[in-house]
């Protein structure tokens, strides 16, 4: 009888706890989307530039890096955004000395705020010496204040639909309960804005392309709401 007793008593304590630890509040679940278009105004690009043979004169990496150094020092470009990427036995002694002929490459990465100004920095450059042109990267510089303000904006909108769908039950909006997010935003891929054609010993820049496609970025915020206060 006693050990009746003492399970019944832990059955009840059991079904109790149980009972205090479901959530029995009446809820609704919405979701709410904000997005909005930018120009990048931060473009990342990459030039890269090759020794060439005039007639038995070497035009040398390093005469071909002093024009770009000089183009992007008029240009306005700061120090900072202008870096050496990659090498390309730039620096291989023994490659030179058994090949007299050989051609180094190197190449570098810009930072630019207007694009206008790659067309004005190409220009000032041996066409001869640049081997091929890349956006490598977008982006925007207010983006994070951008997206707070977007998910805020996707938050009131999901309230705004639960206060508007309960409404037409009769029902009150009360606390919110959870908050989700969902980063939807999309990049334009990086693509080639100039082309490397050969013809012979002779490289020849094709007339850049800089039209590219805006950063959307995007959000969507789900929501649960207690019905009633």
């Amino acid at each position: 009888m006693k050990k009746l007793f003492i399970l019944a008593a832990f059955t009840l304590a059991t079904y109790t706890t149980f009972a205090q630890n479901v959530d029995l509040r009446r809820k609704i679940e919405v979701t709410g989307t904000a997005e909005q278009e930018v120009t990048p105004d931060i473009i990342n690009v990459s030039i890269s530039l090759q020794e060439y043979l005039d007639g038995k004169k070497k035009i040398t990496i390093d005469q071909l890096e002093k024009q770009l150094e000089t183009a992007v020092l008029q240009a306005g470009i700061a120090k900072e955004d202008f870096t050496v990427n990659n090498l390309w036995a730039y620096s291989n002694i023994y490659q030179k000395k058994k090949n007299p002929d050989f051609l180094a490459s190197k190449q570098y990465g810009i930072k630019f705020n207007d694009l206008n100004k790659f067309n004005q920095i190409l220009s000032k450059i041996d066409p001869k010496g640049i081997q091929n042109t890349n956006i490598d990267s977008y982006d925007y510089s207010k983006a994070d204040q951008l997206k707070n303000d977007l998910k805020l904006k996707a938050l009131m909108s999901a309230k705004t639909k639960a206060t508007y769908l309960l409404q037409g039950l009769g029902e009150t909006l009360g606390n919110v309960l959870t908050i989700s997010e969902n980063d939807m935003s999309n990049y334009p891929q990086p693509r080639a804005v100039m082309f490397k054609t050969m013809a012979a010993d002779v490289r020849e820049v094709a007339p850049s392309d800089i039209d590219f496609k805006k950063i959307k970025l995007s959000f969507q915020i789900n929501a649960v709401f207690q019905i009633g206060k």
